[in-house]
Order: C-alpha cells, then sequence, then structure tokens
C-alpha cells in the first residue's frame, strides 16, 4: 500500500495549486514567492517538490528576497536538486526584478543634491558582499560626465587611492566629483578612516581646482551624506 506519507509531484497536484497554472488563472500576484521561484526551477528533486525546495531556500535565507539577491551561483548550487543553470535563472530573475525597482525613477542627468547622486549610483552599490568605492565626475554645472569605478575590496574596507581618482578626474577634464563608497554591513556612520580620507581628499581638489562635492556611504537601506550632515 502507498504511503500516506509519499511525495506528490507537482502535476498531481489540483490544477488551480499548480504555479504555472495558477498564475495563468489567477495571475501573477497570486503566487507566493516560493511559487514564483518554482516556476524558474522547473523541477525539485528526489525528495522534494520545486515549490518545497523554494520554500526551503527561502527559508535559509529568511524569506528575505534581498538576502537572496546576493548569493553567488555556487552557494545557491549547494542546494539538492539547484545545479548551475537553476541557480543562474534565480539570480538572473532577481537581478531583473532589481533593475526594473531602479528604471521606474528617471534617474537625473544633472547632481542637485545627495539624493540624485544616490539614484545614479545605488544600482551599482547595493546588494554586494563587499566593498567599492565610486566616484561621479560632473561638469561645472554639475552635469554628469561619467562614473568611474575606482576599487574593490572586502567586507570591511577597500582602498581608494588619491592619485587614482584624481587622474580620472582630470582625464575627464572634470569640475567636480562626488565619492561614494558601500557599507555591506549596512552600518551607515563613518569611520574615521572615511572622514579622515574625505578631508585629505577635499583639500587635495582645492590645490587642483576639482571639488569634491560630496561624500556618499551606501547601504541596502540608505545612504549617508557628508555634505548633507556638515562634515564636507
Amino acid at each position: 500500500m502507498e504511503s500516506y506519507e509519499s511525495k506528490i509531484s507537482i502535476k498531481a497536484w489540483a490544477e488551480e495549486d499548480r504555479p504555472r497554472e495558477k498564475l495563468n488563472a489567477q495571475g501573477r500576484r497570486a503566487l507566493s514567492d516560493a511559487e514564483l521561484i518554482a516556476i524558474l526551477i522547473g523541477s525539485g528533486n528526489r525528495d522534494e517538490s520545486a515549490v518545497e525546495l523554494s520554500k526551503r531556500i527561502l527559508h535559509h535565507y529568511d524569506n528575505d528576497l534581498n538576502k537572496l539577491g546576493k548569493v553567488s551561483v555556487n552557494e545557491l548550487s549547494r542546494f539538492k536538486g539547484i545545479g548551475e543553470a537553476k541557480a543562474i535563472s534565480i539570480i538572473a530573475a532577481l537581478e531583473l526584478g532589481r533593475r526594473r525597482g531602479e528604471t521606474e525613477t528617471k534617474v537625473a542627468d544633472k547632481i542637485t543634491g545627495s539624493r540624485s547622486a544616490w539614484e545614479i549610483l545605488r544600482r551599482h552599490m547595493v546588494d554586494l558582499n563587499h566593498e567599492e568605492f565610486w566616484i561621479l565626475l560632473l561638469s561645472r554645472n554639475n552635469k554628469v560626465i561619467t562614473k568611474e569605478l575606482i576599487s574593490k575590496g572586502g567586507l570591511s574596507g577597500t582602498v581608494a587611492d588619491p592619485k587614482i581618482i584624481f587622474n580620472v578626474a582630470l582625464l575627464h577634464q572634470a569640475s567636480g566629483i562626488i565619492l561614494a563608497h558601500n557599507h555591506p554591513s549596512g552600518n551607515l556612520k563613518p569611520s574615521h578612516e572615511d572622514i579622515s580620507l574625505t578631508n585629505k581628499l577635499s583639500q587635495a581638489g582645492k590645490i587642483l581646482d576639482i571639488r569634491v562635492l560630496d561624500h556618499l556611504i551606501i547601504t541596502d537601506e540608505g545612504f549617508y551624506s557628508f555634505s548633507d550632515e556638515g562634515i564636507l
């Protein structure tokens, strides 16, 4: 006799409970996060359906899609039933969702304050497990010339070489720059090193007639502006 505890495949579920059919019949908003991920991966493993596997993956990351969006292909592939192709599908879908959220707000090409600078840089600096240092290069009327990645580091820091920063600024004939780096820890408070570096770059900029207009610390939840806080 078949055990009541045996696993039932998605194909054996009632049609309204199957993720694909449910989406088609009730719309995308009717599906849970796990059901949406189950559609991406298509199948589970010998012991779990795609939905059960998706629920386990989400539970591992505290049911937080932001945490799931930071994981690597190798990390996701450690789950039984998730190979490289399925891991890539999940990561690509989450990245598309993040980019969609960013494009819903038009990004200005002229800096009018710290928020407009943050809107330009945030897509590059959130969902990272390491620190990066970027600069925005501005014309005399604060229009954005370009943005440049200066350095990548580890979880707790990265090197921002003033020579490289101002060499890039001079190369693009920038009249002003905005500094930015992320804190993967989520702490928006600037460190003593952050403050010291900002002061050093501001003084160097005055000599070269390149204004250091702001320094942003960016996390997944928001940003800190040296200019807004009166430090710069």
